[in-house]
């Protein structure tokens, strides 16, 4: 009888790490496929837009916190999702224009930026990227980054490195400037300019840093970072689509993301919304960042309109 028991658990156990197996194997199908979709489908989204940008551009007012949508914003996420749901029908989507698109699988979700930098695109810069990224049980495990100016294109898979238009992507890990680090700042649409956390941490970096940046297209600032171009990242009540296609290339090329205290940041996405603050860089300046957000919790601006 003992036997028969001790028989059934070896069976059982067998039976267990097959299918634990056969998940990895069909899991990683999946990402395979999923790589050249989205590339393919980022590249087609880019090659739209700056054929769109030849003519008038139509641009409207998304909300009241400053946001803006473009012609080319949903002509591009049109594109996008054509592309996904041809290829995974099954899938979740959660699209910067559309919302929430439900699939029958939801363990999967792509994370669609259809055109991040549209302001740039509103005021004639073509300062624009497009961002696509596949998360797996809520963790980004594929992110793709496409910028149709140049016609780069970057991407990671979870655990296997990221790659660019030159190969493999690594951050240098040099030391910043005797003049002071160069960072990028992001800052959430529904932050107000009057936000008296907003202004204290703009005031406090841009005193310790050689230059901040705004570039208004999020993707490209997670790019630089990952060449080494720039130093560090600073994000404050950031949205979903704007973090996992470009954080994950970030992480894979070498990149230390971590909440605002410099503890390592969860980077799984809740499809139903919620907002990021991180601070990302070489491990070294992140615990910089870290000290430099505390210590602007002692600044208060004053005699600005409130």
């Amino acid at each position: 009888m003992r036997s028969g028991n001790v028989m059934n658990q070896v069976l059982e156990a067998a039976a267990l790490e097959a299918a634990a197996m056969e998940a990895v194997v069909q899991e990683a199908a999946v990402l395979r496929t999923a790589a050249k979709v989205a590339v393919a489908a980022a590249t087609a989204a880019g090659a739209a837009i700056r054929s769109g940008l030849e003519g008038a551009v139509a641009v409207r007012a998304k909300g009241t916190a400053g946001d803006l949508v473009t012609d080319l914003d949903l002509r591009a996420e049109e594109i996008i999702l054509g592309r996904l749901r041809r290829a995974f029908p099954e899938h979740h989507i959660l699209a910067e224009e559309s919302g929430l698109l439900h699939g029958a699988d939801g363990t999967w979700c792509w994370v669609v930026d259809p055109l991040d930098g549209t302001n740039n695109i509103a005021v004639g810069l073509p300062v624009y990227s497009i961002g696509i990224a596949l998360c797996h049980l809520g963790t980004p495990v594929l992110g793709v980054v496409h910028e149709p100016t140049t016609g780069y294109t970057w991407s990671a898979l979870r655990g296997r490195g990221a790659t660019g238009p030159r190969g493999r992507l690594a951050r240098a890990q040099a030391p910043c400037a005797d003049s002071g680090p160069i960072l990028a700042w992001l800052q959430g649409y529904p932050v107000a300019r009057t936000d008296p956390v907003a202004r204290a941490l703009r005031i406090t970096l841009e005193a310790n840093a050689r230059r901040v940046i705004q570039l208004w297209s999020p993707l490209l600032c997670w790019m630089m970072l990952s060449r080494g171009d720039i130093d560090g990242f600073v994000g404050y009540r950031a949205g979903l689509v704007d973090l996992p296609a470009g954080s994950i290339i970030a992480r894979e090329a070498g990149v230390r993301i971590t909440d605002w205290v410099g503890a390592p940041l969860d980077d799984r996405i809740d499809p139903n919304g919620g907002e990021i603050d991180f601070l990302a860089g070489s491990p070294e300046i992140v615990g910089d960042l870290a000290a430099l957000v505390k210590s602007a919790g002692d600044v208060t601006v004053t005699g600005l309109p409130d």
